[in-house]
């Protein structure tokens, strides 16, 4: 059983990882210099694996057009968080949980994590083949003729044949780790239904004023809880200069791109203050007679705001009485002009419909090769959920991969 697997990120490793100790011969093949290139960058804050969460409640978290709902389920069970940290236990790494419930290896750094990975899929046997490019195939592709053209390192363009072919080659963020969507051309012409690419987890721009940018740019919003439509988040927010970013914003994508009028822009409201209620807040403003200046000054210090919410608050000032300033914290409305490239974005939405695949990730039309990673339509927030996503969907092609052959 000859696989190809192509993309040396996170779901390519690990559909390399299951086939190989399925006593599959495996070859990764990856336009970069080394494999997991995004991996490293998306490590570089501290690599947050997974979430210390149930299966149950770790499949709620992703979200894509046309899904079928028993699928996540079904892929977190294969090999859901606590497997993931099993599966680092046994490469030497240990992890740990933070109160947030993200998992964390040891030291939280992601290269030594790399390494030892690598090293186990060259004692399986993985042939790793790097500087190459997939350029489509070379014959139409069927069950007994699945050739891919490629292009060498040194340019020149060469067939690789294979018995099963795994497509892991990422969606289109961070394109100069890889993940550049120039798969689509390729795809699109064997007539797989592809949604477009957008970004997600990633900024949304703000018209700020200059006062804003003076006093809050580069500061964080602490403890809000963001609402976008019926959804709403808790979190935190950082003030930038084009607007504003963060894991509470993230999290809302997907319903600020359905909520988006005809202009592009989506309507986002902030409760600076979650903690307590407008009656509370009246409460610790002590006496209403006072002036709007003043006003503003003792709910800067009563209610113990942050520069970055005092700053926004303040650039809407002045407030003529304490129930004008409370519903401003409680409900303080941005207009979000759009998100930002998708090349910034940390993960894209869409990509090849669901339509289009089995429950093995194999693609209909295509009998013997499947797809697995962010390259398939789903999204998930930040916060461990996007690698244990790429892992699980590796696993499940892999897995599929072997018993579609074995059953030939």
């Amino acid at each position: 059983m000859n696989i190809a697997i192509i993309g040396g990120g996170p779901a390519g490793m690990r559909a390399a990882e299951i086939a190989a100790a399925g006593n599959a011969s495996v070859t990764l093949f990856d336009a970069k210099p080394s494999v997991g290139r995004k991996f490293l960058v998306a490590g570089t804050g501290g690599l947050n694996l997974t979430r210390a969460e149930t299966a149950e409640r770790l499949a709620t978290r992703y979200s894509g057009h046309g899904m079928p709902e028993h699928l996540w389920p079904s892929l977190i069970a294969d090999f859901d968080s606590s497997a993931f940290r099993e599966w680092a236990h046994g490469l030497g790494i240990e992890t740990f949980a933070a109160s947030s419930g993200r998992v964390y290896p040891v030291g939280l750094k992601a290269a030594r994590l790399l390494r030892r990975w690598k090293a186990r899929l060259d004692e399986l046997g993985v042939c790793f083949k790097m500087r190459h490019r997939w350029t489509g195939f070379a014959t139409n592709p069927t069950p007994d003729d699945l050739q891919l053209k490629m292009i060498s390192p040194e340019g020149h363009p060469v067939v690789f044949k294979a018995d099963a072919v795994i497509l892991a080659l990422g969606g289109g963020s961070w394109p100069l780790t890889g993940s550049d969507g120039s798969w689509i051309k390729i795809l699109e012409q064997q007539g797989v239904a592809i949604a477009p690419l957008e970004p997600a987890n990633c900024g949304w721009e703000v018209g700020w004023p200059a006062s804003v940018l003076e006093k809050a740019e580069g500061k964080p919003l602490k403890n809000i809880v963001a609402r976008a439509g019926e959804q709403q988040v808790e979190g935190e927010l950082l003030i930038t200069r084009y607007g504003i970013e963060g894991g509470a914003l993230y999290a809302l994508g997907a319903n600020l791109r359905a909520l988006k009028n005809a202009n592009g822009t989506a309507e986002l409201s902030l409760d600076l203050k979650p903690g307590s209620t407008a009656k509370q807040l009246i409460s610790r403003l002590g006496t209403l007679g006072r002036s709007p200046l003043n006003l503003l000054a003792d709910a800067r210090s009563r209610w113990r705001l942050s520069p970055a919410a005092f700053a926004l608050l303040e650039s809407r000032s002045p407030y003529a009485t304490p129930g004008e300033l409370v519903e401003a914290a409680k409900d303080f409305r941005l207009t979000l002009r759009g998100p930002r490239p998708l090349n910034e974005a940390i993960s894209s939405a869409g990509g090849i419909c669901w339509s289009q695949l089995t429950d093995g990730l194999m693609f209909r039309y295509l009998p013997g090769v499947f797809a697995a990673g962010e390259m398939i339509d789903w999204e998930a927030p930040t916060g461990g959920y996007l690698l244990q996503g790429c892992m699980v969907t590796g696993h499940r092609a892999a897995r599929s991969a072997l018993e579609w052959l074995r059953s030939r």
